[in-house]
C-alpha cells in the first residue's frame, strides 16, 4: 500500500517520489506499510501542531505520529515547505534534495528511529544519506 500524499500549499510536488520513498524506506527497514499520511504544508499549520503536540511555538520541519508497528506501519507526518525552503537556502541545497531528505526522515521516524542524542542523530543522519543515494540511484534506473 503506497502512502497518500497531500499539500495544503499551491507548490507542486512529485507526489509519486515522495510516496514510493516514504514506502522504500519502511520495506527496507523490514516493515510492511499500512496506513501512512504525509502532509505537506506551510509554517501556519506547523506550528500550531508543534504548539499542541510538543508544546514549541515554532514551525520545524516535520512532526511525525506513528500509531501502529506491528503487523504494519500506521501513521502520520507533517512537513513543512516553508522550512524546506528556508532550510535548503541555509545548507546550500537543492529544495527537492531536502525534500527528499526531511521525507526520509520523517519515514525513519516511522520506523522507530529517534533523534534525540548526538548518537542517535548521527545514526538517523548515516540513514538519510543512505535512502537518499537510494532513491537518486532508483531514479537514474
Amino acid at each position: 500500500m503506497l502512502p497518500e500524499i497531500h499539500t495544503t500549499t499551491k507548490r507542486e510536488l512529485p507526489v509519486d517520489l515522495l510516496a514510493r520513498t516514504v514506502s522504500m524506506v519502511i520495506e527496507r527497514e523490514g516493515f510492511k506499510p499500512g496506513e501512512v499520511l504525509g502532509i505537506y504544508c506551510g509554517d501556519r499549520l506547523s506550528r500550531s501542531i508543534n504548539r499542541s503536540y510538543l508544546s514549541h511555538d515554532y514551525p520545524t520541519d516535520t512532526i511525525t505520529f506513528c500509531y501502529e508497528r506491528e503487523p504494519r506501519i500506521d501513521g502520520e507526518f507533517y512537513i513543512s515547505l516553508d522550512v524546506i525552503g528556508r532550510n535548503a537556502r541555509r545548507f546550500d541545497v537543492t529544495f527537492r534534495d531536502e525534500l527528499l531528505r526531511v521525507t526520509i526522515h520523517s519515514s525513519l521516524h516511522l520506523v522507530g528511529y529517534e533523534d534525540a542524542t548526538p548518537e542517535e542523530r548521527e545514526r538517523m543522519t548515516a540513514r538519510e544519506e543512505y535512502y537518499l543515494s537510494a532513491v537518486y540511484a532508483l531514479s537514474y534506473e
